[in-house]
């Protein structure tokens, strides 16, 4: 047991079932990267939905110690996280925070309040950027004029031929893109 917990601390992965037997609560289809910390001494305060995807080096804190030394206690607080969720890397999320359905949170933001459902959110304070259903519709039309690659493309499954073919694939559509932006 005690070895497993030192390969997860040198991998930088977190410790799940750790952090389930002291009280952490999660759905279905967590999805979480490198570097991702869930806060080991108030995980029992922390719930995630179904489908959450926390990307490297988000942080989710249930404390806060500032008030530590001038009153003597920490500020607590619990962490709701619903479902169909994404949390961009490098984002924090604060004490007391409640993250509703259908969101996607930017990279490097500050969750220091609630996020209503259906919304992307991005920024220190993190504020709504547009609809959830709007973002949607305009990646799926994207989509359309851009390649999209299978699980066959992914780390462990992808062949040297993929990945030659991945990089040509993008060079075009990276000029295309710069392109229509320049015009």
């Amino acid at each position: 047991m005690a070895l497993e917990r030192i390969k997860a601390l040198v991998r930088g992965s977190l410790d799940i079932k750790r952090l389930e037997k002291n009280g952490f609560v999660h759905g279905k289809n967590l999805n979480t990267q490198h570097g991702v910390i869930i806060d080991p001494g108030h995980c029992w305060l922390i719930e995630c939905g179904d489908n959450v995807t926390l990307a490297p080096y988000v942080h989710i804190l249930a404390h806060d110690a500032s008030t530590k030394i001038p009153l003597g206690y920490t500020k607590i607080g619990k962490v709701t996280i619903g479902n169909n969720v994404f949390i961009g890397a490098g984002t924090t999320v604060l004490p007391g925070v409640t993250i509703g359905d259908n969101i996607v949170v930017g990279s490097m933001s500050l969750v220091s309040r609630d996020l209503h459902s259906g919304g992307v959110y991005a920024g220190n304070p993190c504020m709504k950027i547009m609809d959830y259903s709007e973002f949607t519709e305009k990646h799926r039309n994207k989509m359309k004029e851009s390649p999209v690659f299978d699980d066959s493309y992914i780390i462990g499954e992808i062949t040297d031929e993929k990945r030659i073919e991945m990089k040509k694939m993008l060079e075009k559509t990276f000029i295309l893109n710069f392109d229509k932006a320049a015009s």
